[in-house]
């Protein structure tokens, strides 16, 4: 028996589209939001001088609420300041970078922006540390609020910049002390 065109086509069409749909889905998957879009987030890096007993080191406290996001800036000069309520705060629709202003007393206005590691454990800024920018400065994502801050690393001395050679004939610089 045979069986008209039409028929023989649909039934191919047919099985082409179960074939379709049973085969595995390849798409990629979106990238993993890192912070969550609702909550209350710590990064620092505080710490205690071994030689003066003073706190050193910066905390950000990052504040996600459905209206609006908050951040609270503290730093160290010689103590822990007071923090500060930073303004114009923008983070990533994906959750993996934010930056906002903050203006200390005394002291003018500036941007942090920071990116988070991939697994959301710390928090790299755009400033280096010890002024050397080979290093990132990073700070820690806090989950146990009760420990005692560390010790205070000291910074690695700074990296010899080698002298360009005086063409001859030309005495070198003295440099005032």
């Amino acid at each position: 028996m045979l069986l008209p065109r039409r028929l023989v086509f649909a039934s191919a069409l047919l099985l082409v589209s179960y074939a379709v749909l049973a085969t595995p889905k390849l798409a990629r998957r979106p990238a993993a939001q890192v912070l969550p879009r609702y909550g209350m987030l710590v990064f620092s890096d505080l710490c205690i001088s071994t030689q003066t007993g003073e706190f050193g080191g910066q905390r950000i406290t990052l504040q996600r609420f459905a209206e609006v996001d908050t951040v609270l800036y503290e730093y160290t000069a010689g103590g822990l300041s007071w923090p500060v309520v930073a303004s114009d705060v923008v983070v990533d629709p994906r959750g993996r970078q934010f930056y906002f202003t903050v203006q200390p007393p005394d002291e003018e206005a500036r941007t942090i922006r920071g990116t988070l590691s991939d697994d959301g454990k710390f928090l790299r800024l755009d400033d280096n540390y010890c002024a050397d920018p080979a290093v990132p400065m990073r700070l820690a994502r806090v989950s146990d609020f009760g420990r005692q801050a560390g010790a205070c690393r000291a910074c690695p001395p700074p990296r010899a910049v080698p002298e360009q050679e005086a063409p001859a004939g030309v005495p070198p610089t003295v440099q005032p002390q």
